[in-house]
């Protein structure tokens, strides 16, 4: 069989066919939520300033976020999969819904301790991350002090308030699990959705009205990150009852498949992690400087939206099938499977990307530039989100091909990778930082260089497990796809710099029309060329959609 006849067997494949539909069902949940939470980082560039109450709530949630980041999209979802498939094809389902409820109540065990001796070692836990000048050396506007005169205060203050979003989210985590594991995609990937809603509602609720009570303003943020956090787990319970599960109050730390979940999490934790411990290290670097947390973490946002709506969508789809035909022996099926989801990554994670190269500055305005935030605001936010982008595919292949190790229970590769990835991010860091002066783009650009390296290798490493990826047919369409997103990208930023000339950007009207028309105009591009030059994964991402409709 030729390669492009292999080409066309894969992608006319089931397996293929369930993994694009169940993407694009994760991918419009997640783009939903993604779009939500950048109106949730609108909501706190207008009513606070990036240099002290915006960089006290960013960094006051840098630590239970990490762990959103991990558990809420990665290992404790992703270790939960693995042992509950297996206990379900070899144990029956009952003994599958027992092992839900002890990970359920073990995971709140475990994690209450962890947060009642974070919430007591606040204090020290802010000063041993936040210890730049940028922290320490700041203090508040008479205006904002409700009882605090520095930012490092505030910080600890909403710490102590968030912490306990580490219970919450865990347990959303394995309510994904369970979900996915049943072929349930929509419902999971809609639960961030509510995190982000309750969140707006009740920081704007509380910015107007937790004043008069002589607290802080950005108190209310701290609040609606834990309503946010109880809906994302909330959400999930009905749907878990219809698929079967009773809750039970049972707990075994002896039990075999429980033992199986913990020896998957402790290494994936080190496996998965190199993107948010990355950005964690960036976060204790970025309290060098004023308003850098704040300018890393909205920029990263921004670039957050497509890995979400790509790379974690395919991932999420693509693991519970991959592990699958693991378990059933079928590696051929495995690395077809994979190479496909990997083509599909590719495919839409480039032009995005180049996009948001071309248009860094236009979206940091259209999106941020409201209220306390300012041009140079926009300007140090546009930066960071230009280095970030390098990283784009790098930042979404990781996510897939960390699950093809976990498909075959090896999670130690990973592991290894990513403590070499964490390491040379911070060597990147300090020397970018305090020898070349780049600023907070070291930040972004160290991240970008490290996990790009991280997926690189992972992919080498995970083509000599299973004897090959079918990487020819991956280079041929990757050649076509840049040529495609480079002429894409050239098209919109001369569209951008026409209109910006012909209408500026003073205005709502004039910014949104000076981003998303050349957006239009590069996707259509984009389409005429990839049909053009024939890049068969887009008809079949174009006719799933078409199904779906």
């Amino acid at each position: 069989m030729t390669n492009e006849n292999h080409h066309e067997s894969s992608l006319d494949g089931e397996d293929d066919k369930s993994i694009t539909r169940s993407a694009g069902i994760v991918s419009i949940a997640v783009m939903a939520s993604r779009l939500l939470g950048l109106v949730r980082e609108q909501v706190i560039a207008y009513f606070f300033v990036s240099a002290t109450s915006a960089d006290a709530f960013y960094a006051a949630f840098r630590i239970p976020n990490l762990m959103r980041d991990l558990f809420g999209e990665g290992v404790l979802s992703k270790a939960f999969i693995a042992a509950f498939t297996a206990t379900e094809v070899e144990d029956g389902q009952e003994a599958a819904w027992r092992l839900a409820s002890r990970i359920f109540n073990i995971t709140a065990i475990v994690l209450m301790a962890i947060t009642l001796i974070c919430v007591l070692a606040a204090p020290p836990i802010v000063d041993l991350l936040f210890v730049g000048k940028g922290f320490q050396d700041v203090d508040l506007d008479p205006s904002e002090h409700a009882g605090m005169s520095s930012k490092r205060d505030l910080t600890v203050y909403l710490a102590r308030i968030m912490f306990p979003f580490l219970i919450l989210v865990s347990l959303a985590a394995v309510a994904m699990g369970l979900l996915n594991s049943m072929g349930k995609f929509g419902v999971p990937a809609c639960a961030s959705l509510f995190f982000n809603l309750g969140s707006i509602v009740i920081g704007v609720w509380g910015y107007y009205t937790l004043p008069r009570m002589g607290l802080h303003p950005v108190t209310g943020m701290a609040f609606g990150v834990l309503v946010g956090g109880a809906l994302q787990f909330i959400i999930q319970v009905p749907l878990m009852r219809r698929c079967g599960f009773r809750y039970r109050l049972t707990i075994s730390f002896r039990d075999e498949r429980v033992k199986q979940v913990v020896r998957l999490i402790l290494p994936m934790i080190l496996g998965v992690a190199a993107l948010q411990v990355n950005l964690f290290v960036n976060s204790i670097f970025a309290s060098e400087g004023k308003g850098w947390m704040t300018w890393i973490i909205r920029a990263f946002r921004l670039m957050h939206l497509p890995i979400g709506i790509f790379g974690v969508a395919i991932s999420t789809a693509a693991l519970p099938n991959l592990s699958k035909l693991i378990a059933r022996g079928e590696v051929e099926k495995f690395r077809d499977s994979f190479s496909y989801a990997l083509r599909l990554i590719l495919l839409l994670t480039l032009p995005a990307s180049i996009g948001l190269m071309v248009l860094n500055e236009p979206i940091c305005r259209l999106v941020f530039e409201w209220g306390k935030t300012g041009a140079m605001d926009t300007s140090e936010t546009a930066g960071a989100l230009f280095c970030y982008a390098y990283g784009l595919c790098g930042f979404s292949i990781v996510k897939i091909a960390s699950d093809g190790f976990y498909a075959f229970k090896d999670t130690r590769t990973p592991a290894v990778v990513s403590l070499c990835a964490v390491a040379l991010n911070i060597v990147l860091n300090y020397l970018l930082i305090f020898q070349f002066h780049f600023g907070h783009r070291s930040l972004a650009l160290s991240t970008s260089c490290t996990i790009t390296l991280n997926c690189m290798i992972l992919l080498f490493a995970l083509r000599r497990r299973t004897g090959g990826l079918e990487l020819r047919g991956i280079w041929r369409m990757l050649v076509k796809t840049v040529a495609a997103s480079a002429a894409m990208g050239f098209i919109s930023w001369r569209t951008n710099v026409w209109l910006e000339e012909w209408l500026g950007f003073a205005n709502l009207f004039a910014r949104a029309f000076g981003v998303f028309v050349p957006i239009g105009i590069g996707v259509v591009v984009f389409l005429c060329l990839a049909k053009l030059l024939k890049i068969g994964e887009l008809n079949q991402l174009i006719s799933a959609i078409a199904r779906r409709r």
